[in-house]
């Protein structure tokens, strides 16, 4: 096996940076790396990449991973389909296509291309970020990203002649797109920041009004621009008949006040609806001037309520759909409203009617995880997915008024999923939590301590982690590996209750959390440490760097994608100050400056540690999670550990946080961190 012994990895320059947090002095030796236009930081990026590939691609079986997963990944994938006006619309990538493409039927069943994002760009990394349909489905509004940025161009056409009818937007970000008719729609973004667009502070967001045929200088600022609107996220949009404009502001990912305005009224002004930030609100829909809102207010498992839309705050809100011991996710369609609830993680699916009446349970085929159930007001016919992380996607055609499902498409991956099995057990956490965990692997796995494992989790931002399949997650099971997810708390699974047991000073808990599904797998004879790698993105990068620091003797791999890694200056970069609500700041008091420097991955890393093998992944245009954060950690590493295990960076050119990356650029990223993880396991072959 290559070991560290044979890598020499770049210089990386030490400067005499040095902050003051609280009378304490902390040291920044790499904060040139912040600093992504300078041709220092791209040599820097070059010679790691380099020292990375040159590792990777000595890794025997590696060719034979990325020929197998593009095997897996080369099969047609559909997703289900939508009605915009006279046209239904689906997406579809016939294979091994980077982008999927976005298809348009008729009446008569004639099927066109709509839009192809693989004709945005030569390498394929110019991806389709959403489409928007005005009322009546005759105009269409979609967002393109470039490199992956979350900066986006909104382009506006015809949705028979295909023509463009409208100048292109630029810098727009965090957008939705609300039309009004077909006039004009509002959109959301920021000014452009001083200095680096990719790693300069975004602080206020804005809500501008398009008219068409307008150039963007003369759209209307609608929300924001002042210091009593000043908010870090700010949406605008509009309900299913375009009377009302729901504006949406919030200073963090958790929390938002919500407006809204009368369009049928010429000269109404924005109404407050909820007035503080204690609450997660959107209105889902509207029946004349009665609205219904999805909310969290005084329901941390959410509720749905109802109002008259001229007094339409909270003392006036009545229960449609009460709080259960369950969390609620909301969808509507045909008439009627899907509740859908997490039950230890898995989806359990009931019909209601608009005034709340209980009408059905929606059968589904297994435990796992289902979505979709929307549609416009009119529709009979509904479609919904289910998966879990042995199952792939499959279709359901959904009939509002009998609640009857039919298969409507299967899946057409080359991978027997009767072969493997996945189970939910709970375990302990440190302070005596009960926490699920699933754990998949083939049948008949022997529990004899030595097969290769991925623990993957997240636990933040109160995002749920429920079964999902994936081509990728395929291989690994293949290859005789365990893929294991612990519901983490600071996720969404049970509630706001446990979001919050898992932000700022209570954020260790989600490390103990997944330290102790690591000790369960162990204790139970799943793997040992030798077999037991540790996987997360972006919040989960955090986790990985967090747990391989407090406890590299768990992991003999750390796999810490686009995380978010140095702890006392996240909140300095793009809209990271946005994430304050689940990780406080260090600026915020002392107490959570010491906290915050007591787990900060970069800040964290020691002399005279063995630590896991790592493989840090990351994108160069990466502007939610910015890359220095990952040049920082892997600086520390490679300066500070003197073992044998790698400690190698991969940076993806071209690439941002995630979403839109191209189908090549997944497959050679995946094979590579198998490729990395096995190898690094002391797996010879395959």
């Amino acid at each position: 096996m290559t070991t560290k012994s044979h890598l020499i990895y770049p210089v990386t320059r030490k400067s005499d940076v040095v902050d003051e947090y609280f009378g304490v002095q902390v040291a920044d030796p790499y904060r040139w790396l912040e600093d992504d236009r300078s041709k220092e930081t791209a040599q820097w990026v070059r010679a790691q990449n380099k020292v990375t590939f040159s590792y990777l691609e000595n890794i025997p079986y590696r060719e034979q991973l990325e020929q197998r997963l593009t095997t897996l990944m080369n099969y047609e994938k559909v997703t289900a389909p939508f009605i915009e006006g006279d046209y239904t619309y689906f997406y579809q990538n016939d294979g091994l296509q980077n982008q999927y493409v976005l298809y348009q039927q008729d009446k008569q069943g004639n099927t066109r291309v709509f839009l192809d994002p693989n004709t945005f760009s030569e390498d394929g990394t110019t991806s389709l970020a959403g489409v928007t349909f005005s009322e009546d489905g005759s105009l269409a509004a979609y967002r393109i990203s470039e490199g992956g940025s979350d900066w986006r161009k909104v382009i506006t056409i015809n949705t028979t002649t295909l023509e463009p009818v409208d100048i292109t937007l630029n810098d727009v970000k965090f957008s939705s797109i609300g039309w009004y008719k077909n006039e004009g729609f509002y959109y959301s973004s920021y000014d452009k920041p001083d200095g680096s667009e990719l790693s300069a502070k975004t602080d206020q967001h804005k809500l501008y009004y398009h008219q068409l045929g307008q150039p963007q200088s003369k759209d209307a600022l609608i929300f924001g621009g002042t210091e009593e609107e000043k908010h870090r996220y700010v949406s605008g949009y509009t309900t299913e008949d375009a009377r009302y404009l729901i504006v949406s502001a919030a200073h963090s990912t958790s929390g938002n006040k919500l407006f809204l305005k009368d369009l049928s009224q010429p000269h109404h002004t924005l109404q407050p609806l909820f007035t503080d930030t204690s609450a997660d609100n959107y209105v889902i829909d509207n029946k004349g001037e009665t609205l219904y809102i999805v909310t969290n207010h005084q329901a941390p498992n959410k509720r749905l309520v109802k109002v008259n839309a001229k007094n339409p705050t909270p003392e006036f809100w009545e229960d449609v759909i009460p709080e259960t011991e369950h969390v609620l996710n909301l969808t509507k369609g045909g008439g009627s409203f899907y509740a859908q609830y997490m039950v230890n993680a898995m989806t359990e699916v009931k019909q209601f009617d608009q005034e709340g009446l209980f009408i059905r349970d929606i059968q589904l085929p297994n435990l796992g995880t289902a979505g979709g159930f929307s549609g416009k007001r009119q529709q009979q016919t509904l479609y919904y997915s289910f998966t879990n992380y042995s199952t792939p996607a499959t279709i359901f055609e959904l009939d509002v008024a009998t609640g009857k499902s039919t298969l409507y498409r299967n899946s057409k991956i080359a991978f027997d999923d009767s072969q493997y099995i996945s189970e939910q057990v709970f375990y302990t956490s440190k302070d005596g939590t009960r926490v699920p965990l699933t754990i998949t692997h083939k049948k008949g796995l022997k529990k004899n301590g030595k097969n290769p494992t991925i623990l993957y989790g997240y636990g933040g931002f109160n995002v749920s982690l429920q079964p999902r399949f994936s081509s990728t997650i395929a291989l690994w099971l293949e290859l005789g590996g365990i893929y294991a997810v612990p519901n983490l708390r600071g996720g969404g699974e049970f509630g706001k209750a446990w979001h919050n047991a898992g932000v700022k000073t209570k954020k260790q808990n989600v490390f103990d959390d997944f330290i102790a599904a690591a000790e369960y797998l162990i204790d139970h004879r799943y793997t040992d440490a030798k077999h037991l790698a540790a996987l997360g993105r972006s919040n989960g990068g955090l986790l990985v760097g967090a747990v391989t620091t407090q406890r590299p003797d768990l992991f003999a791999v750390g796999l810490p994608g686009v995380g978010v890694l140095d702890m006392l200056r996240y909140h300095t970069f793009t809209a990271g100050a946005g994430w304050a609500y689940d990780y406080g700041t260090s600026e915020d008091n002392q107490e959570m400056f010491e906290y915050l420097l007591g787990y900060s991955p970069v800040h964290n890393v020691k002399e005279n540690i063995t630590y896991p093998a790592m493989l840090i992944t990351t994108g160069d245009h990466d502007d939610r999670v910015v890359p220095a954060h990952s040049f920082k950690f892997a600086a520390q590493l490679q300066d500070k550990y003197k073992g044998n295990n790698p400690t190698l960076i991969r940076i993806e050119t071209n690439a941002g946080h995630g979403a839109g990356t191209p189908m090549d650029k997944i497959i050679e990223q995946y094979a590579d961190i198998f490729g990395f993880t096995l190898f690094n396991m002391g797996m010879t072959r395959i």
